[in-house]
C-alpha cells in the first residue's frame, strides 16, 4: 500500500476536466486507487465518485494505492497532482 497527501492548488478545485483525466489515468492500472477527503472516501472508478468529494482549492486529498502495480500508479498520480492539477 502506498499513501500520500496532496493539496489541491487549482483555483477551480477538482472540476470535471481534471476529474476525467484522473479517471482515465486510474483505469490504466490494476491497482485500486482511493481518494479520501475529510471523512469521505471514494474509488476512482467513476467521475461522479471523484466529483462527489467536492475538492476545492486548498483542500487536502489523501491518495491510497493498493495492488500489483502500485509504484507505477503512484508515480502517475504524483505527476497528475503536481503537474496537471495545479
Amino acid at each position: 500500500m502506498i499513501a500520500k497527501d496532496y493539496t489541491i492548488l487549482d483555483p477551480h478545485g477538482m472540476h470535471a476536466r481534471p476529474a476525467a483525466v484522473l479517471l482515465k489515468l486510474a483505469r490504466l492500472y490494476k491497482s485500486t486507487i482511493i481518494l479520501k477527503k475529510d471523512e469521505m472516501q471514494v474509488q476512482t472508478k467513476s467521475i461522479l465518485n471523484i466529483l462527489a468529494l467536492s475538492a476545492k482549492c486548498g483542500d487536502t486529498i489523501s491518495v491510497i494505492i493498493e495492488g500489483a502495480d502500485e509504484p507505477e500508479a503512484a508515480k502517475a498520480i504524483d505527476t497528475f497532482f503536481n503537474d496537471i492539477l495545479k
